[in-house]
């Protein structure tokens, strides 16, 4: 049957039911549930699975770091929504297969922040900090390494800071800036030496790595510093672009270069 003009969506008639934030949020899962019956779901949520869409909530997340990034407050809404949906998607499968509920994934966070915040919720005259509460959650769950619980899928830069900041905590660190500085050095003098392309990877990585041991000391998020970098090469680029026109492929590298110096003077 046609919807008549002007009638309310299957969203918007969900919505209905609920007037508050956690309404909302139930009406989403209702929706996401609709979505994967396999009857008379949507094909392709139906043939989703944790390991493919995975790759659709860590871009979302970047998407919400975007729209903070570029102060749009209103894309911020939206990205934030698509991001609550990832969570809703993964929990609704879970929930398929017996495993938890979106409201067990509510419940355990809760949990969480409570925990952790025993000077908010609790007597927190004597309370451990945060980090303390963190390692003996780890320690509950069989960790026995400090490096435990630090995501692979992270970024590799922000891991990479994540892993150097996890054994500063035990003592193994540099005592200051001068030591990770040394070390950048020293990893050009051995990517220089490298004889074969295994080797180049190798010194590169430490390099990197010693880049973002560097970055720490002095108090620099490597990460954003990047960003920062890649988006001010983007700017620059595209100035260029635009002074040349259609030209600009054809120009040589002394001309591109012109270019360049010109798009990096202030405007």
């Amino acid at each position: 049957m046609t919807k008549p003009p002007g009638a309310p969506s299957a969203a918007e008639e969900l919505a209905k039911r609920h007037d508050n934030a956690g309404g909302a949020l139930l009406a989403l899962a209702d929706i996401m549930r609709a979505l994967r019956d396999p009857e008379t779901g949507c094909p392709w949520d139906v043939a989703q699975d944790f390991g493919t869409i995975a790759t659709y909530t860590i871009e979302e997340a970047y998407e919400v770091a975007d729209a903070i990034e570029r102060g749009d407050i209103d894309a911020l809404k939206d990205e934030l929504g698509d991001l609550q949906l990832q969570v809703v998607f993964h929990a609704r499968m879970a929930e398929e297969s017996g495993h938890f509920s979106l409201a067990d994934v509510i419940d355990a966070i809760n949990g969480k922040m409570v925990r952790r915040h025993p000077h908010v919720f609790g007597n927190g005259d004597a309370a451990p900090g945060w980090e303390a509460i963190k390692e003996q959650e780890r320690a509950e769950k069989g960790s026995d390494s400090a490096l435990d619980g630090v995501a692979s899928a992270l970024p590799a830069l922000l891991r990479a800071e994540k892993l150097q900041k996890r054994a500063a905590r035990t003592g193994f660190d540099w005592p200051d800036a001068d030591g990770p500085r040394a070390k950048i050095a020293e990893e050009l003098d051995e990517i220089a030496a490298a004889k074969s392309e295994a080797e180049h990877i190798e010194e590169i990585g430490d390099l990197l790595f010693a880049v973002v041991n560097y970055a720490r000391h002095l108090g620099v998020d490597a990460e954003a510093a990047l960003r920062s970098a890649n988006a001010k090469f983007e700017r620059r680029f595209k100035s260029m672009e635009d002074q040349a026109g259609d030209a600009f492929a054809g120009l040589s590298l002394e001309e591109k270069e012109a270019l360049w110096q010109r798009a990096k003077q202030p405007r």
